[in-house]
């Protein structure tokens, strides 16, 4: 794509996002290149502007311009910026005002800067420069009424830059909080261009903001009309069916792809709504067609990735992630863990760890960690899995409760529970109200006994998290698999239900509550329900020992093997099966 030149658009659209005032000694009809932004903000003037020749003004005019930019040297925005309005609004030369605009800018003087910058289009109606600032600070101030001859005006200056202009048009009011108010602007603006596909693409993306997806599917298949071969349209319009019927974007964009076969855009997005509508197979063959076409492109070879990872097809997948790490990718933590992921799946333990070494600060870091130290303690290295957790806290001191709690599950797997106890008691010691520290001791306590301590924490986070789901299940299952409290705990699990309706665990818990009370019937149906959702090998051995209580004792015996083949060190499930199935 060619880059976009600065026209008078462009400009406008830079001053409503706020652009800092030239600093002093910056010509005003901005000739010599500007500073960075960094530098522009920190500059204080040490000259005065060069606003035009000085014999022409009058002494008292010299001597107010050097004591605003005195003011404006020592950081006095306010006064200057009021004593260049009051120059300019006396002398009203062109040049003033525009100086008196920039300072009253530095100033965040909006107010001032409206009242200046139509001064200025009064004295010079035909200033482009004065039309950009007029037009910039009233999309600023959200004054959008009667904005629409001067943005036509504006865009008919430059015929050459019209498409380029018409595509930024919506950048302009992408801080409006009133959308309508934004959409009937732009419609207006658009009108008076709807010879060009561009003009009804802003309508399109205007209306759809303003969630007006009818007129905004209208427009952008009046610009496809226009522009049969446009990528950006066919994808908005995708955009815009998918909203409601994912099956009608891909429809869309498989009809854009039989005209224009070789629209790369368009073959990337209808592979990922083909991922999201798990249409894996059709996905994959689309994106093994971009990865011939593509074979270096990071936005093909990660999705590629991910789709064989989904697919449990771990050799492509590995390949396509070692080549992703050496693209120009700057997500380069993602494929680093993921290659952790396979490593560590395949039981190859020093990868997975070099992997899970590469990946930086981001969503994946956690994890990472976790991962790591879990592969070293299972290795007998526990104390080095331990150091690693703490070593990784203290560099990253926001995800310190995380790591405490990975930490504490490492000693509770390692049959260390009062240890684990005792650390999560000592971070609740700094963070006695910390949510996740008070739901994840309280389950500590529950393992070792500690009723009352367990019942204690969860009360406490209820109180404080009056729709934690998790916190009335985990005191609800509680009684209930201590047989004690029943309608209670059937209470706590429906709330809990209520809040987290196709929560797995929930639906198990409330499984298990009717177990007890005695509807075995009921209580099928609701872990049957759940291990639909996740296979776990608990909530297998709940379903295992109602069958058997039901009498039906071969498929209770067939569900606990086909579980334990799945977990064999599963506690709860090997104690059911000595149980039910020996």
């Amino acid at each position: 794509m060619k880059p976009i030149k600065m026209t008078l658009l462009c400009a406008a659209l830079a001053l409503a996002f706020g652009l800092p005032a030239l600093a002093a000694g910056e010509e005003v009809a901005a000739k010599k290149p500007r500073a960075t932004t960094r530098e522009s903000r920190a500059a204080r003037p040490e000259v005065t502007p060069d606003i035009k020749d000085y014999s022409e003004l009058s002494g008292q005019v010299v001597y107010q311009v050097l004591l605003a930019e005195m003011a404006l040297q020592r950081g006095k925005t306010e006064f200057a910026s009021q004593a260049y309005a009051d120059l300019a609004v006396r002398t009203r030369d062109p040049a003033i005002l525009q100086r008196a605009i920039e300072v009253a800018g530095h100033a965040r003087r909006l107010d001032l800067v409206l009242e200046l910058a139509r001064l200025w289009v009064e004295v010079e109606p035909d200033s482009q420069r004065a039309q950009q600032v007029l037009i910039g600070v009233l999309v600023m101030s959200n004054q959008l009424d009667g904005l629409a001859p001067q943005l036509i005006r504006m865009l008919e200056a430059d015929k050459e830059a019209l498409p380029a202009n018409l595509l930024a048009l919506n950048r302009m009011f992408a801080r409006s909080p009133d959308r309508q108010a934004v959409l009937r602007l732009i419609s207006q603006v658009c009108k008076a261009f709807f010879g060009l596909a561009e003009a009804h693409y802003a309508v399109a993306v205007a209306a759809s903001a303003a969630d007006q997806q009818e007129q905004a599917l209208a427009e952008a298949r009046q610009a496809l009309e226009q522009r049969p071969e446009w990528e950006a349209a066919a994808l908005l319009e995708a955009q815009i069916l998918g909203t409601k019927s994912p099956a009608k974007a891909i429809k869309s964009l498989q009809r854009f792809l039989e005209r224009n076969p070789g629209a790369r855009d368009a073959q990337l997005q209808l592979a990922r709504v083909l991922v999201t509508e798990k249409r894996y197979s059709e996905a994959r063959r689309l994106f093994e067609e971009l990865l011939l076409a593509y074979p270096n492109n990071p936005d093909v070879v990660f999705p590629v990735a991910i789709l064989a990872l989904q697919e449990n097809d771990t050799a492509l997948a590995e390949k396509q992630l070692k080549h992703l790490v050496t693209l120009d990718f700057q997500q380069k933590s993602a494929p680093y863990y993921y290659l952790g992921q396979i490593a560590e799946g395949g039981k190859r333990s020093d990868d997975a760890l070099a992997y899970y070494q590469q990946v930086g600060p981001g969503e994946y870091y956690l994890p990472a960690q976790v991962r790591s130290a879990a592969i070293r303690s299972r290795s007998g290295k526990l104390d080095e899995a331990r150091k690693q957790l703490r070593a990784a806290a203290d560099k990253s001191p926001e995800l310190g409760v995380q790591l405490s709690i990975a930490e504490a599950a490492l000693l509770r797997d390692a049959k260390e529970t009062e240890a684990a106890l005792e650390l999560l008691e000592q971070e609740l010691g700094k963070q006695p109200e910390q949510p996740e520290l008070l739901y994840e001791s309280a389950l500590l306590a529950e393992k070792l006994g500690r009723v009352e301590l367990m019942e204690s924490r969860l009360r406490k986070l209820i109180e404080l998290q009056p729709d934690s789901a998790q916190a009335y299940n985990a005191l609800g299952y509680s009684y209930a698999d201590r047989n004690t409290r029943l309608p209670e705990a059937r209470q706590l699990i429906e709330k809990a239900l209520q809040l987290a309706p196709n929560d797995p665990f929930i639906l198990d818990s409330m499984g298990w509550v009717l177990y007890r009370q005695g509807d075995l019937e009921g209580a099928l149906g609701y872990l049957q329900r759940a291990h639909s959702q996740r296979a776990d090998p608990e909530i297998a051995a709940h379903i295992g020992e109602v069958l058997w209580m039901l009498g039906r004792k071969e498929e209770a015996r067939l569900t606990l093997r086909e579980a334990q083949k799945k977990d064999p060190s599963n506690e709860v499930l090997t104690e059911a099966i000595k149980r039910f199935a020996p």
